[in-house]
């Protein structure tokens, strides 16, 4: 093999080797702020802590839409206090006042972020697709805790409050949407 030959097959392996970390970024940074909380990645529980300290903390609902999303879009209450490692249980509102049915999707933080992997989410709207007919208006529920180990993380143990941020985006229209529930007209 020639020096041009050994230079072009170098020049190719660190493409590929280049274009493979490129390709796994996204998921590991993905699986990194879910395991971590970075960034202000909420965790996820399939039940309420077994611990509930006297200690409470605030948390503060905030709502907000992209730009090109039609929906009204409002937490119903703007905070609550709960005990830490309590099960709080708040609403958001959805409203659709076009005249045809929109899909979104919501995207989600806390802040401050160093909060993040001690802001647990049992059960959330913002886990599904959701689509709001025309005029129609939902409460959305999210029941989460904020995990008692809050209070061993340096960083995190004198927060006074805890912002939960959703933003609805619009989403494309599910493909068995008309399958999934779109009523019959009714006949006369």
């Amino acid at each position: 093999m020639n020096a041009n030959q050994k230079v072009v097959t170098r020049l190719l392996g660190v493409i590929v080797v280049m274009g493979g970390l490129a390709w796994a970024s996204v998921p590991f940074y993905d699986w990194f702020c879910r395991v971590t909380g970075f960034g202000g990645t909420t965790q996820v529980a399939t039940s309420e802590s077994e611990v509930v300290l006297d200690q409470m903390i605030r948390v503060r609902f905030d709502a907000s839409l992209a730009h090109d999303m039609p929906w009204e879009f409002r937490a119903v209450q703007p905070h609550m206090d709960i005990r830490i490692g309590e099960t709080g249980l708040a609403f958001y509102e959805a409203y659709n006042p076009t005249d045809k049915p929109v899909a979104g999707t919501a995207s989600f933080n806390v802040a401050p972020f160093s909060t993040g992997g001690y802001f647990v989410k049992i059960a959330c709207f913002c886990f599904e697709l959701q689509v709001l007919q025309p005029g129609e208006r939902v409460e959305m529920p999210v029941s989460f805790f904020v995990d008692p180990a809050l209070l061993e993380d340096e960083e995190a143990r004198g927060t006074p409050a805890i912002t939960l941020s959703y933003t609805f985006h619009v989403t494309d229209m599910p493909e068995d949407y008309a399958a999934l529930g779109t009523p019959a007209p009714v006949a006369n």
